[in-house]
């Protein structure tokens, strides 16, 4: 089985990787095909501590379109443990291997493969490819070469979050700087994603957290992202009122509810109100005299299933290397990550699940 290990130049805290370089595995990696692979497999939907068992297995062989890849890294998100549930819309056969996002080394490619080449580092350019495993053997179009020397967290997080942000910024309104964005869940992946993008192109951004006992800590570590206000439901108005930025023409949310209501409230007329997640399971209820009186646009948001599917995937390999470019100038800076094996998915599933984290859970090869 091929594996990366650490070396003296990465640190941790307790589990959680500070700096790691791609580049690093690539000099340890050697280019024989693997025979055999881990996976986590579940045969049915449910509870992924209750219904994820690790096999090993043999590997397929690689068809003339195809890829073998093994795994480096791959992040625990929301959407895949929602799949395991079955309740994201996005639903492999089962048995089903979880796992929507992640980075791995090309290590064979069939006889027709044009687009990757072995030793190549790529990132999933289709959703529900299963990256919860050792290596697999995938179809080569589904996969994005990505330079070798990102960073590993970078990589690793490349495809949903960052690239959800950047398209959310660029392709709903037209936004120019000194514009103002409202957002829910601002300490998010996403919306750290959109403070650090925003601050790069100019905007000015508004952000709604919940209270909790590390307040300070939490405004000045978004602070220090680029955000401009960083406020509570409750103190929303107020704040953004004090502020002397100008009405927000773009809201984003992930919360929904009463949360989702107040950013609308506070958007200028004629303003875009996006959905793109429902954290909080409470329903959205558009405030009837924002439709009739501030001409208020709502509307959802879904990078895999919904924008990608449309635009195609040449587009989409487009926005991966934007969001590569933002990272590479300093604009985004990649999440510290907490690594676990695959054997020990229970405490990674655990330790996914904490609230106010903030570092990224990931799988790394055994």
């Amino acid at each position: 089985m091929l594996q990366c290990s650490m070396n003296s130049s990465r640190a941790y805290i307790g589990n959680v990787r500070v700096a790691s370089v791609l580049a690093m595995c690539a000099k340890r990696a050697s280019v024989r095909a693997i025979s055999t692979a881990k996976a986590l497999i579940y045969e049915r939907n449910g509870d992924p501590a209750d219904v994820l068992q690790l096999k090993e297995q043999q590997m397929p062989e690689v068809g003339e379109q195809d890829a073998q890849i093994q795994i480096i890294a791959a992040p625990i998100n929301p959407s895949d443990i929602n799949t395991v549930q079955g309740k994201y819309p996005l639903q492999p056969a089962l048995p089903g291997v979880p796992g929507h996002e992640g980075v791995g080394r090309v290590v064979k490619v069939g006889s027709k493969v044009s687009s990757l080449a072995v030793g190549d580092h790529v990132v999933p350019l289709a959703s529900a490819l299963g990256t919860w495993r050792t290596a697999g053997v995938f179809k080569a179009a589904d996969w994005h070469k990505i330079p070798k020397d990102l960073p590993m967290a970078a990589a690793a997080t490349l495809t949903i979050n960052p690239p959800t942000a950047l398209c959310m910024l660029d392709n709903i309104v037209q936004l120019q700087p000194g514009d103002t964005i409202v957002q829910n869940g601002a300490t998010s992946a996403v919306g750290r994603h959109v403070i650090q993008l925003a601050r790069a192109k100019g905007l000015k951004t508004v952000n709604v957290i919940r209270d909790r006992p590390d307040w300070d800590a939490a405004v000045s570590w978004l602070q220090g992202m680029g955000a401009d206000v960083v406020t509570t439901e409750q103190k929303l108005k107020a704040d953004l009122a004090s502020s002397s930025l100008p009405a927000p023409k773009l809201a984003l949310n992930c919360i929904g509810g009463s949360s989702a209501a107040a950013i609308a409230k506070v958007l200028q007329a004629g303003g875009m109100h996006v959905t793109y997640g429902a954290m909080s399971m409470q329903p959205l209820a558009p405030p009837t005299a924002l439709l009739i009186f501030k001409d208020i646009t709502f509307k959802g948001f879904w990078i895999s299933g919904g924008w990608a599917k449309r635009a195609g995937p040449r587009a989409h390999a487009a926005l991966l290397d934007q969001v590569v470019q933002h990272i590479q100038q300093g604009h985004l800076t990649p999440p510290q990550l907490q690594e676990f094996q695959l054997s020990q998915f229970a405490e990674a599933l655990d330790a996914s699940s904490t609230a106010h984290k903030q570092h990224k859970v990931v799988f790394v090869p055994e």
